[in-house]
């Protein structure tokens, strides 16, 4: 038997920006349905960000839920400079030039002030301008200048962003900044970064070095070099972003959906969240209603097993931020009562790790569902068990069971409602403990009925770490 339909299993991230940041709003949109806030660093000022974070923690008691805060990276932003006189056309077949020449652009060149262009690309390789609008290819390299043939008719103007998808650029993933915006971000408490720009594994591993354990790092998978060490980058971060607008850009528009699927099944096989983000439901920017091709897309995130689907513009600077959030909650829980949904999550289903943790996980999913059980509980210290129960996307709840800290990081994962309990109060014993998680469920809504069952997977829930031990407790 599953859990009530409004348990909705898959999460949503809100971006908050201008049309959202006011206290009614932000409690609007979390009545709403928002399981997380971003926080876009590319835009607003730190005092602006405080504001946003401060009025977020306060309005979470009123909605009786933890929500998550991600603050989300800027990144290394590639842009040309000035030109002389505005925007500049340009034909298939035309000559360019981008150099390190400080003199304002024309019709044949314009500054690139990025010398890491200039040592990693090639003869061959291309630049990509304005989102891919204008596409050209390099014919004749210098050591500070790059001839280009134009590819596509296009225009050019000032401070064009430039993506360049064929060579990895040795850049990294972190800004003067973004460590400024990382610091702050870290001093006000939230509960994950999202890092840009990610091209290696070492990018990940540089920014834990700072972060020290403090936030989960989200790494945005938006350049193809990225893509080919997929593996690698998601088993180095705490969670994956399809961030489909940049990866878009850099590679035919007819491989996004395929890649999307890749990496949502590698961050399910590795115990990762993966949210999907980037035009979800973009026309609702302007629009009250969205189009019937973002429904679809919305859907097939969810049928693909995303943790969570995230709304950028649409939340941030649109018209219509509660609309949008509603619309989230509508698709995504009317694709949650499908059967197919649900022979995908188990025609999907990973095989367990060699741990214990992983056994145990798969073991009671499988009781979960023969049993039909209600609700699972988890007690956990640092949420990785949580995420063991979540990949094998069971039938029933998954309360976890945690301190401030991870309850809150557990926010943007799929199917898992926390339950902020400090270790210090939880009764030793495994058998105490697992009746206390059925109150906590019961009070939650989670379990009805006396003939209901919760399962509670717990170690030594003192010590509120590993799994070792599945009990089933009856009402």
């Amino acid at each position: 038997m599953s859990a009530p339909v409004h348990h909705r299993r898959t999460r949503i991230v809100a971006t908050i920006g201008p049309a959202s940041e006011s206290p009614e709003m932000l409690r609007t949109l979390a009545k709403a349905g928002a399981n997380v806030f971003r926080l876009n660093f590319s835009h607003g000022t730190h005092a602006e960000h405080k504001a946003r974070f401060d009025t977020i923690r306060s309005i979470e008691k009123e909605v009786g839920r933890p929500i998550g805060i991600l603050a989300d990276m800027q990144g290394p932003k590639l842009r040309v400079g000035d030109f002389a006189k505005g925007p500049v056309d340009l034909k298939k077949g035309d000559h360019f030039t981008f150099d390190m020449n400080d003199a304002l652009g024309d019709q044949k060149r314009v500054k690139l002030p990025h010398p890491e262009i200039f040592k990693a690309v090639g003869v061959g390789h291309r630049l990509l301008v304005n989102d891919g609008k204008l596409a050209l290819k390099v014919v004749n390299k210098k050591p500070e200048s790059l001839e280009c043939e134009v590819l596509n008719d296009g225009v050019i103007s000032n401070h064009k962003g430039v993506n360049v998808p064929d060579v990895a650029l040795p850049i990294p993933a972190l800004t003067e900044k973004d460590h400024q915006d990382l610091n702050f971000a870290l001093s006000l408490g939230v509960d994950f970064i999202a890092l840009s720009f990610v091209q290696r594994p070492q990018d990940v591993l540089e920014a834990k070095d700072i972060i020290k354990g403090r936030a989960w790092v989200i790494s945005k998978l938006e350049k193809p070099q990225a893509i080919e060490h997929l593996e690698e980058i998601v088993r180095a971060s705490d969670g994956i972003m399809v961030a489909r607008g940049d990866l878009g850009v850099e590679m035919p528009a007819e491989d996004v959906p395929l890649l999307q699927k890749q990496i949502i099944k590698t961050a399910r096989r590795l115990a990762r969240p993966v949210i999907v983000a980037t035009q979800m439901l973009e026309s609702m920017i302007e629009s009250p209603v969205p189009t019937r091709a973002e429904v679809s897309d919305v859907a097939n995130a969810v049928y693909d097993g995303a943790d969570a689907v995230m709304l950028s513009a649409e939340s941030a600077a649109g018209d219509y931020p509660e609309q949008a959030v509603a619309t989230m909650v509508r698709v995504v829980s009317k694709i949650e009562q499908d059967h197919e949904w649900r022979l995908r999550m188990d025609r999907n289903m990973m095989p367990a790790n060699d741990s214990i943790m992983g056994g145990l996980a798969l073991a009671a999913y499988n009781v979960g569902h023969v049993l039909g059980l209600q609700a699972l509980s988890v007690f956990t210290k640092d949420g990785r068990n949580v995420l063991q129960v979540s990949r094998t996307r069971p039938y029933n709840v998954v309360q976890s069971i945690s301190d401030f800290t991870i309850a809150h990081r557990l926010t943007v994962v799929w199917g898992v409602f926390p339950q902020v309990v400090e270790p210090a109060s939880v009764t030793a014993g495994a058998e105490a403990a697992a009746k206390e998680a059925l109150a906590l469920a019961q009070k939650a809504g989670f379990v009805n009925g006396k003939d209901q069952h919760i399962a509670v997977l717990s170690n030594q829930p003192s010590n509120f770490g590993t799994m070792n031990d599945l009990h089933i407790v009856r009402s």
